[in-house]
């Protein structure tokens, strides 16, 4: 009897499993957020605007990567025409960025893509419990709330 390539995987290690699945789901995800002109960073910054407008360093923070990063992806969500930048007249240093309503609709597209692009499990919410406790347990010395 051969050994099938699902029967070879049951051998893998916890964290090269997690680490293939998150692949092909990342994969599918980008390709899907592309057809509607979004990055994944993108759609992080969208869902951030969902609370009103934010400058550009909130933005940077609450996304947990670096100005010169999301300015890079509030460049191409301006281009896209799904956010506006402004100078922030009480501090002409700092840029404030909105959701545009344009970028307001290609939000609540994404909202159905997930239910298209990822795989329907039996117990979807025990699966999103044990992601958030990896990502709790792992990011406790990386990052704070």
């Amino acid at each position: 009897m051969t050994e099938t390539g699902a029967d070879r995987m049951a051998a893998w290690p916890t964290g090269r499993l997690l680490s293939t699945a998150a692949r092909l789901v990342e994969h599918a995800w980008s390709e899907a957020l592309e057809k509607e002109g979004l990055s994944h960073a993108g759609l992080i910054a969208l869902h951030l605007l969902d609370a009103g407008p934010l400058s550009q360093t909130d933005l940077a923070e609450r996304a947990r990567v670096q100005t010169q990063t999301m300015s890079r992806t509030i460049e191409r969500l301006q281009r896209e025409g799904f956010v506006s930048r402004e100078t922030d007249v009480g501090d002409r240093r700092r840029h404030v960025v909105t959701r545009t309503e344009t970028g307001r609709a290609v939000w609540e597209r994404t909202g159905a893509l997930e239910a298209e692009v990822f795989p329907q499990l039996a117990d979807q919410a025990a699966l999103r419990s044990t992601l958030l406790e990896i990502i709790r347990s792992s990011s406790e010395t990386r990052w704070t709330e």
